[in-house]
């Protein structure tokens, strides 16, 4: 059975009980807390703020992670190593720069992240799997939880498997990860999954009983 990194998606946490949420998701024995941040204008929906961040960084030891998604992002770096997230991921399209900014979050003692959209090819991202700790693909497109899982983004799955080894990255889905998707992906190689509404949250089980039910498949 192959070791998952299970990464729950505090934007679809109850922000009425934050803390208690984070602590329950800790003592579950997930991986990587996983913060969505959107500006409204590179996607266009507005989520979870710096202060979220901090709340949550306070409640857990375990690796925070900020997937970027806003214009610009090199503009704003600072300001979540400051909130104290260990694993920044930024989409290409968004940023002039891109190899400039990831080699400052590296600078920075930080792991460095792309993510990749449905619609964006391996070739644009090639060069910059020179400097990724994690490669995290998107199987629906950024901005709303919900969405049917993108059929076709598994043939990037499979051939970024196959780079993993050259370039020394964990490659991570992002997208309608249920269990049986979660399983699916598992068997072709992939390293690690966020955790919504259709495996996680929103859901009768415990997150103690979810997580050990993820953990065996």
């Amino acid at each position: 059975m192959k070791e998952k990194l299970l990464c729950p998606s505090m934007m679809c946490a109850d922000y009425g009980a934050l803390k208690d949420d984070v602590i329950a998701l800790d003592k579950a024995g997930v991986d990587i807390f996983h913060c969505d941040v959107m500006d409204g204008t590179f996607v266009p929906n507005m989520t979870m703020g710096i202060m979220d961040i901090k709340t949550i960084r306070k409640y857990t030891d375990k690796l925070v992670d900020v997937h970027l998604m806003i214009e610009n992002p090199s503009t704003k770096i600072d300001l979540f190593i400051d909130a104290g997230v260990d694993l920044i991921y930024i989409h290409p399209e968004a940023e002039r720069y891109v190899v400039k900014t990831l080699a400052y979050i590296k600078s920075k003692g930080k792991l460095a992240g792309i993510a990749v959209n449905p619609d964006t090819s391996i070739e644009t991202i090639h060069e910059m799997l020179n400097l990724v700790d994690y490669v995290m693909v998107m199987s629906v497109n950024p901005g709303f939880a919900g969405q049917q899982f993108i059929d076709f983004t598994k043939d990037k799955i499979k051939k970024l498997v196959a780079m993993k080894e050259t370039y020394d990255f964990k490659l991570v889905i992002d997208g309608a990860m249920s269990p049986e998707k979660i399983k699916e992906m598992n068997e072709l190689g992939a390293d690690g999954y966020i955790l919504g509404t259709s495996a996680l949250f929103g859901k009768e089980e415990t997150y103690q009983q979810l997580i050990k039910e993820l953990r065996e498949l």
